[in-house]
């Protein structure tokens, strides 16, 4: 297995998936909801000051209102199959990797039981060709880098 992060708006993993496909490796996505944003329930402006995702360019700035259009999207499609926003994006996730031919065991992280037990009714969400043409087109209009710049790591201080 191998992890990195992968959602509808961070799609880079794509790059190596026949290597991995041939390979028989599959992948564990972290941050399948693109940390929160998909979900549409996240509000870039009120995040905690200790929130890490205040670092991550694309809840900052011009990005974050051009990102909610694309939040609302998610939204409004989930809307009309009748699950959440989050539920359409772990099941686009499941279904990409059928598509590519590699397994999935997507990480989302959760702040509520409830949450918990959304993101596992995503796995009975079953997306037909046509809604995955309307999905896919979304990673062009993503505004923001993933990661902001790279800090130095610093080691620990030795007493």
């Amino acid at each position: 297995m191998s992890m990195s992060e992968y959602s509808l708006w961070s799609r880079e993993v794509e790059a190596v998936v026949p290597a991995m496909a041939e390979l028989g490796v599959g992948l564990v996505p972290y941050a399948p909801l693109g940390r929160g944003f998909l979900t549409g329930k996240v509000d870039p402006g009120s995040l905690g000051e200790n929130d890490s995702r205040r670092a991550h360019p694309r809840f900052q700035g011009d990005h974050a209102p051009a990102n909610r259009r694309l939040a609302e999207t998610v939204g409004a499609l989930a809307a009309q199959l009748g699950v959440t926003g989050a539920q359409l994006a772990l099941a686009w996730v499941y279904a990409r990797g059928r598509q590519l031919g590699i397994p999935v065991a997507p990480i989302p992280g959760t702040s509520s039981p409830r949450h918990v037990a959304e993101n596992v009714a995503a796995l009975s969400v079953s997306l037909d060709d046509a809604v995955l043409a309307r999905l896919d087109p979304l990673a062009r209009e993503v505004s923001g880098r993933r990661h902001g710049p790279l800090q130095p790591v610093r080691p620990p201080v030795q007493s």
